[in-house]
């Protein structure tokens, strides 16, 4: 059996290792939710070259803070068997590089956020970073508390695409926000409960301790699900989007709601799964229900 490779390994495994301290798949979902709020509240009229720095100064802005968050949990990864093989715990990148990685990587798409579209979304993208990594990050190994603080940071792309576009954050960009905010807590107590071993392991409560049977996460994400579908006409309401995002909406926010349901009440992996994996696409979903129905022309305005 060949040894894992280390820091000092092929140039191939660094780069290989890097790419995955940046959490690509998640980085990216960032960077389309900032484009889709760019989009929307440029009512589908958007100028080309300030939408793609703002993509791009986000995806850069985020992978740097994950790449910090993976240098900052080195440790607890090291004891899950989910993250265990990630690029610090197994040895193929050191710490000092990771961590000179991260700051490199946020500080360069935070200035050129600045530079090219505005102090506001620079602002925003740096608190984003700062409230995952210095409150979420810690608060995961003490309380359940930061199921939500975790979610604030996850739903600020919202509001740094919408800014970027209209230079405030705006009504609209709050709607996004709170959508963007109110889906993630049924995801994220589907995947602790599915995890939660793993996450018992590390010392971490993104799932509540005093809960054997899981009867607080299914009421918990029938609540947040529920909240989630009232929440998500806002933007057609508001005249941001039209009847077709708001059937598409109704249906996305109705089918995730049967299935917390579903899942409150029998708490088996199959129900809890269909919930994380349902949560999943919903957002994409529904971004592209939203980038659809303010195209020029779109049928449902």
């Amino acid at each position: 059996m060949s040894a894992p490779a280390t820091a000092a390994g092929p140039a191939s495994s660094r780069v290989r290792a890097y790419y995955e301290l940046t959490k690509p798949g998640i980085a990216a979902f960032v960077m389309m939710t900032a484009g889709v709020a760019y989009f929307v509240a440029a009512a589908g009229r958007p100028q080309v070259v300030p939408l793609l720095h703002t993509v791009s100064g986000t995806l850069f802005a985020t992978a740097g803070a994950l790449a910090l968050n993976q240098y900052l949990e080195r440790k607890v990864d090291a004891l899950m068997e989910r993250t265990r093989r990630r690029p610090l715990p197994s040895g193929r990148l050191t710490a000092g590089r990771a961590l000179l990685f991260g700051l490199t990587l946020l500080a360069a798409g935070v200035v050129q956020l600045w530079l090219t579209v505005g102090f506001l979304p620079a602002l925003l993208t740096l608190f984003s970073a700062a409230a995952y990594n210095l409150v979420y990050t810690p608060l995961k190994s003490r309380s359940y508390s930061a199921t939500f603080a975790g979610a604030v940071p996850g739903a600020m792309p919202a509001l740094i695409g919408w800014s970027a576009a209209t230079g405030e954050i705006g009504v609209g960009g709050l709607a996004l926000f709170a959508i963007a905010f109110l889906w993630q807590i049924p995801h994220v107590l589907a995947l602790a409960w599915l995890l939660k071993e793993d996450y018992a392991r590390a010392g971490f409560f993104l799932a509540p301790p005093a809960d054997p049977d899981g009867r607080f996460i299914g009421n918990q994400m029938i609540l947040y699900s529920m909240t989630l579908l009232a929440v998500s006409l806002f933007p057609t309401l508001l005249a941001i989007t039209g009847v077709l995002y708001l059937a598409g909406a109704t249906v996305l926010g109705t089918v995730l709601v049967w299935w917390s349901w579903a899942a409150q009440r029998s708490m088996t992996r199959k129900n809890v799964r269909r919930v994380f994996l349902g949560s999943l696409a919903y957002q994409p979903l529904l971004l592209g229900l939203m980038l659809i129905d303010t195209l020029p022309g779109s049928p449902g305005l």
